[in-house]
């Protein structure tokens, strides 16, 4: 694999593009590492001045459905409640939005890496046969022991 991430490195593209899987599209994939990287933004839920009030009202002793009656009476969405207390508002509703379907090609198809997942294939590793000491030529290192 090293012989590939150079050839990429040299090619100018990022060689840890190889540590993703094939089966996935590029896009999705770095669309989660982003996700993963944002850092949550707002007070926690349950400090939210806009809901401590009805989070008071839980710690109270106060059945849920009170407490979204109680929201909705107020004009606020009562699904709030299900959301995690610890996370901001904002960055729990914003990842629901953002549902998209993902049409790109696997990894290992795209035409960009595809060149690269050839190489791999194509890399011939030496192995040294324990049995008998001869020298054996394979493509794939799976049937190398």
């Amino acid at each position: 694999m090293g012989a590939v991430k150079n050839a990429m490195t040299r090619d100018g593209e990022d060689p840890s593009i190889m540590d993703l899987d094939p089966e996935q599209s590029v896009a999705s994939q770095l669309k989660q590492e982003e996700e993963e990287e944002d850092v949550d933004k707002g007070p926690p839920l349950k400090d939210d001045p806009k809901y401590a009030k009805y989070f008071k009202m839980l710690k109270m002793g106060l059945p849920k459905g009170a407490v979204q009656n109680a929201m909705t009476r107020d004009g606020e969405d009562p699904s709030i409640m299900d959301l995690d207390p610890e996370k901001s508002v904002a960055s729990q509703l914003d990842k629901g939005e953002e549902d998209e379907v993902d049409n790109g090609p696997p990894l290992k198809d795209d035409p960009k890496y595809a060149k690269y997942f050839k190489m791999l294939k194509m890399v011939s590793i030496c192995c040294v046969c324990l049995n008998c000491y001869i020298y054996i030529t394979v493509t794939d290192s799976s049937n190398c022991q």
